[in-house]
């Protein structure tokens, strides 16, 4: 009975000790596929990150192909044919100028509007049919679209000293019309349309401008006379032609031509190809002042300083109505424009611009910012931060010397 109960117990150690490996085998089992679901749950994640990826990449690449096949369909459009229209008929056809020679009689495309198909106007054509598909913009010179002032110049007219009938003149002529109109239409008389500066080199006419174009909200189109003289025959009436028109579309608009000498001499009988060029283009400088077109809302100012050898055509009333004189500054000038230019300056209290202004008679307003600037060189020179009188003297003579080794002023034709 002992032996029996010894064996029944052995038996039941080994089941128990079967099953503590047992459970122990399932539980390393289990935790190793519970290992394995967490790498697996890890690769799907990085999976579905991988796949919005390739999604978006692939909606990015098939933008990418959209765009380069419309723009090779673009590059592969035919090229259009510019025209200009002669003639618009009744039944809805115009007459096109094609730029390759003759004339046409052809249809517009449904979508162009019938304000736009005018006389004149800038049109593409079909290579193939010839019929208007557009309406193109006016083409200026790349020379007159460069002549507009887009920042405006810091000059003002407290920067101008001894010229305070010349601003006034200046403001009643220029800026009044623009600012006041109703003034003038009250009074019942016409604006004048443009203003004359002439004077001596230095003087302040191209400054006197400057103020004019910082002080107006007007459009400021600049100039150079040289500028619209071409070499080839018509191109200089062209550009003042365009000028006008670009200050039509922008007015109001003040014109500014500088050096005016040297497109409106006086046109003579004997003459050689590169004079009557420049009397063609000073032929429509004239026709655009006071022509068949109005100019409203457009002012002028010339500049000169060889008002002598202007043609007689140009100074009439009606083109330049009014002629302003800027003389070489008297006394009270020369002391107005000596504090303008000295305001920024660092000058020791000893300083008498009474007697420096004494000093310079007969010098321009020019000469005097040269004075201002040879004298803080001096003091530089000896490294000092204030101007002493000593400098300015001494600019003084170096300044008055070029003057006069330049030769003397001819003072007659300002007459």
């Amino acid at each position: 009975m002992t032996k029996k109960n010894e064996k029944n117990n052995l038996e039941e150690k080994l089941e128990d000790h079967e099953i503590e490996d047992f459970s122990e085998d399932l539980q390393e089992r289990i935790a190793d596929l519970e290992e394995l679901n967490d790498s697996l749950l890890d690769e799907t994640k990085r999976n579905e990150g991988e796949k919005k990826y390739i999604k978006s990449e692939m909606v990015r690449l098939q933008k990418e192909i959209q765009r380069l096949r419309f723009e090779l369909d673009r590059m592969k459009t035919p090229p259009m044919i510019i025209g200009t229209i002669k003639d618009v008929l009744t039944d809805g056809r115009v007459v096109v100028k094609s730029s390759t020679g003759p004339d046409f009689i052809v249809s517009t495309a449904e979508y162009i509007s019938p304000e736009n198909v005018i006389i004149g106007a800038r049109v593409a054509l079909n290579k193939q049919s010839l019929a208007v598909v557009g309406v193109l913009p006016p083409s200026l010179d790349p020379v007159v679209l460069g002549g507009e002032v887009i920042d405006k110049p810091e000059k003002s007219y407290a920067d101008i000293g001894g010229l305070d009938d010349q601003i006034r003149e200046i403001r009643e002529a220029v800026e009044d019309p623009l600012l006041k109109p109703e003034l003038y239409e009250k009074v019942g008389i016409d604006p004048p349309k443009g203003v004359l500066l002439v004077g001596p080199p230095g003087t302040g006419k191209t400054l006197l401008a400057k103020a004019v174009a910082h002080q107006t909200n007007a459009t400021f189109i600049r100039f150079v006379g040289s500028e619209l003289v071409q070499k080839y025959i018509g191109e200089g009436a062209r550009l003042v032609r365009e000028l006008f028109d670009m200050a039509r579309d922008k007015a109001p608009t003040i014109v500014f031509i500088d050096e005016l000498d040297s497109v409106g001499a006086k046109r003579l009988e004997v003459a050689t190809s590169g004079d009557r060029e420049v009397q063609r283009t000073l032929m429509q400088l004239l026709s655009e002042l006071d022509g068949f077109d109005a100019i409203e809302n457009i002012k002028i100012i010339g500049a000169t300083n060889r008002p002598d050898i202007l043609d007689d055509a140009l100074l009439r009333p009606g083109r330049f109505d009014r002629i302003i004189e800027i003389p070489v500054p008297n006394y009270k000038a020369r002391l107005e424009i000596f504090k303008i230019h000295s305001s920024k300056m660092s000058i020791a209290k000893k300083v008498d611009f009474q007697e420096i202004a004494a000093r310079t008679e007969g010098v321009s307003g020019a000469d005097i910012k040269a004075i201002c600037t040879e004298a803080g060189m001096f003091a530089i020179r000896e490294s000092r931060t204030r101007i002493k009188m000593l400098d300015l003297t001494m600019a003084i003579d170096k300044v008055t010397v070029v003057d006069v080794e330049d030769g003397p002023k001819d003072s007659q034709m300002f007459a």
